[in-house]
């Protein structure tokens, strides 16, 4: 396992390339209040994982992870989930209608949420048996996906028309049913994917973890 020699150095370049990439997409955004409401969840973990950083520590792949889910927030904001260019080249590439950066998105809003949520219920040996453990990671996952809808429609409720660069829906009637669903699928990918990993990451950070 990573030793704390190597891993301090590691998590220090995570936060830097974080706060690098959130700076850079808010100098010239698209949409100055979209990116605000995009970036907003990595505005709240940035100092929160600070402040926890000690008594709390996480495991070494959760902050890897929250790292690449900050990236794709930060990038979706500064161009609008519609509008960004790596999405439009898979547009292309695979000749689809729309551009999908969005659903990548939530397929992350699935995969990290339901990861954190297994380190939390695993930590503090909330709940027992390996299956009701996934079953409630993925419930975690989709509440959170479906708090953000509720959010979206709050925010068209509230902006009209100009809430359609945060909602993305791109003329899809759909697009919050498939939002949730992508959400579900990377929740059970991170959980078949990724368990194994993180118990022995869980498993190295126990001594840590017990002299904070």
């Amino acid at each position: 396992m990573m030793t704390s020699e190597r891993r301090t150095p590691l998590l220090a370049a995570l936060l830097i390339v974080t706060i690098i990439a959130l700076v850079v997409s808010g100098w010239r955004p698209y949409d100055r209040l979209t990116w605000f409401m995009e970036v907003a969840p990595v505005l709240i973990a940035i100092p929160l994982m600070l402040a926890t950083r000690e008594r709390y520590p996480l495991t070494t792949m959760l902050y890897v992870l929250i790292c690449a889910h900050a990236l794709v927030l930060v990038l979706g904001g500064a161009y609008t989930y519609a509008r960004v260019p790596l999405g439009h080249w898979v547009q292309e590439a695979f000749g689809l209608l729309r551009n999908p950066y969005d659903k990548l998105g939530h397929f992350m809003q699935g995969f990290v949420p339901a990861t954190i949520a297994r380190e939390i219920l695993v930590r503090g040996r909330y709940v027992e048996g390996r299956s009701m453990l996934a079953f409630l990671c993925v419930c975690v996952a989709l509440a959170i996906s479906a708090a953000y809808e509720l959010v979206e429609w709050w925010a068209a409720l509230a902006m009209g028309q100009g809430a359609d660069e945060f909602l993305g829906t791109q003329g899809d009637p759909w697009d919050t049913q498939s939002d949730m669903f992508l959400a579900m699928i990377g929740a059970i990918t991170a959980l078949l994917t990724l368990s194994g990993l993180h118990d022995r990451q869980l498993t190295a950070l126990a001594p840590q973890q017990s002299r904070t």
